[in-house]
């Protein structure tokens, strides 16, 4: 069990987008296209940067494909893979002080 929490084995899933907005039909494509993501269990870091934690690389190759699955007709999606490890070295900011990092999400994973 503890090499499944392993921060080299948990991954977090990150997609960043740029979804073109002009017309109602891309309006449309880009809240639907959000709306996937929350259903996955994704959690918005930015305007358009959403983030999902993930047990496994399995795991998280399983929302990718989701994601991709789901990809809107237009605009530009980058999918990021990354270590819980290298995640936790991530520093972030709100103006010019450091933020407070919130505690990894507790998951329950069924078989």
């Amino acid at each position: 069990m503890y090499e499944r929490l392993n921060a080299y084995r948990v991954m977090w899933t990150l997609v960043m987008y740029d979804l073109p907005t002009e017309t109602k039909k891309e309006r449309k494509a880009a809240a639907l296209f959000r709306k996937d993501l929350l259903r996955d269990g994704f959690s918005m870091f930015q305007f358009s940067m959403y983030v999902r934690h993930s047990a496994s690389s399995e795991n998280a190759d399983v929302h990718k494909k989701r994601v991709k699955k789901n990809l809107p007709e237009f605009g530009k999606v980058g999918i990021l893979q990354i270590t819980d490890k290298q995640f936790g070295q991530m520093e972030i900011f709100y103006g010019q002080k450091p933020a407070i990092r919130q505690d990894i999400p507790q998951q329950l994973e069924l078989f």
